[in-house]
């Protein structure tokens, strides 16, 4: 094992800490003062007993009234329906974490570690033990008028994984040095991937207007980013159409502005176009140089659908000329099972347009967990890509339309109130076309991931 995994693996161990404090905020979590379920979701339901609309009364202070359910940080709907950012996910979709009152103040933590193995085939492929995931904050006040102020700060263990990243055929994006583009390899991301505010102000008993702004921070545009969606966060594999859909979600400078009236959402952002440069630790200028616009619609408890559409100036580091706009539009599903399980699917579909051509992602993924022990998850990509073959000078080559299939399992074992291990695997097969087969030994080239997973919620 690398020196940079084993000194990962040490930083992993030291999360364990946050268990105690898990067990111990555990008994101060104000929606239930006893032993908690099994189920994680138990006690931190956000869910209205209809699914449905406003989840408080008028009469109480939203969030904190005894027997009422949590609502967002955002307007008055269960906090259920928040996700990365500002985006929405179905209103039966999760939102856990460890919860206690700090005077006027809620405050919420999560955090997902993964130690993985990832093993790509062929002569592009490679083998490395690394160290991913994420631990999020979230201060919230609720005011007497119904406004609400929101401080979330979120961080990342990815930049000692080392500036390569980890190997993943036919990924591709941002650069390790600045001057070499990463191909079939996930990059990773920064050490702070949110630091962000939000102040919402409700209009009626189902409508608000609210402002975000983040440094870094994620923009109104695509579903909800991969590792908070519910079809993709129990796998430790980056979607290869990340780029197509939401590698926006840390930019270095972004406001928001949005209305949201019952279950529909508008809002529209500036933020800077640039992705994150090959210094995963710094705070980079911001500069509010592109802009978004998503318009989301949740129709029913189980579904939230979402269209959007940005103009980026100059997003690649190694093509500070070319421009790009880009397209996006999803639906995602989420419904429970029984009393502990749940079933959430996401389809999506995005567009990049240059000044030379459109390329395509599409994407098709589900997770399924009959309870709180197991979890399988799969996944399908097709992506129209000029980067596995770069051109001269680094710069766009060729198009290639490639595809990836992949399934997984993880098997959780619960060693704290609000905390759980978990041991999984997945295998992958790629298609590419016969002109990319000899640069990949093969037109299915496999690869495959074990992981072990500390996740507190």
């Amino acid at each position: 094992m690398p020196a940079r995994s084993l000194a990962a693996l040490c930083a992993g161990a030291s999360l364990l800490v946050l268990i105690p404090a898990a067990q111990a905020q555990n008994a101060h979590d104000h929606h239930d003062h006893h032993q908690p379920a099994a189920d994680p979701h138990e006690g931190h339901d956000m869910t209205p007993e209809q699914g449905h609309g406003p989840a408080h009364s008028p009469d109480h202070a939203p969030g904190h009234a005894p027997g009422h359910a949590m609502t967002s940080a955002y307007g008055p709907w269960s906090m259920n329906r928040d996700a990365s950012g500002t985006s929405w996910q179905p209103d039966m979709g999760r939102h856990g974490g460890v919860h206690h009152q700090a005077g006027d103040w809620m405050i919420m933590t999560h955090a997902t570690l993964n130690l993985v193995h990832s093993d790509q085939s062929g002569p592009r492929g490679d083998n490395d033990t690394f160290l991913a995931g994420m631990l999020m904050t979230t201060g919230r006040r609720d005011f007497a008028d119904g406004s609400k102020l929101t401080l979330r700060g979120m961080i990342s263990p990815d930049p000692w994984m080392g500036a390569e990243g980890y190997p993943l055929l036919l990924a591709a994006g941002e650069t390790a040095d600045g001057v070499t583009p990463l191909v079939d390899r996930q990059h990773p991301h920064d050490l702070f991937m949110e630091l962000s505010a939000s102040y919402s102000r409700a209009l009626s008993d189902d409508s608000s207007v609210f402002a975000y702004v983040g440094l870094p921070g994620e923009p109104a545009f695509g579903p909800p980013a991969f590792m908070h969606r519910m079809s993709a966060m129990d796998s430790p594999e980056a979607p290869i159409t990340h780029h197509w859909l939401d590698s926006t979600h840390i930019v270095f400078g972004v406001v928001t502005l949005g209305y949201v009236q019952n279950d529909w959402k508008v809002e529209v952002s500036g933020f800077r176009g640039r992705e994150p440069d090959q210094d995963r630790f710094d705070i980079e200028e911001p500069d509010l140089d592109s802009v978004a616009v998503r318009l989301s619609w949740n129709p029913s408890p189980e579904w939230s659908l979402q269209a959007s559409w940005a103009d980026v100036s100059a997003p690649e580091q190694l093509h500070p000329d070319d421009d790009e706009t880009k397209w996006s539009a999803s639906a995602i599903h989420a419904r429970r099972i029984g009393a502990n399980g749940w079933w959430s699917s996401t389809a999506a579909w995005g567009r990049r347009e240059g000044d030379h051509d459109a390329k395509d992602a599409w994407l098709l993924e589900t997770a399924f967990s009959p309870d709180d022990r197991w979890t399988v998850f799969a996944r399908a990509e097709r992506i129209d890509s000029d980067e596995l073959v770069p051109g001269h000078g680094g710069h766009h080559g060729e198009t290639f339309t490639v595809a990836k299939a992949s399934v997984g399992v993880l098997r959780d074992w619960r060693i704290a109130p609000r905390a759980r291990l978990g041991l999984g695997a997945l295998y992958a097969v790629n298609d590419v076309p016969g002109d990319l087969a000899p640069l990949y030994g093969d037109d299915r080239p496999t690869g495959g991931m074990v992981f072990m997973r500390l996740k507190i919620d």
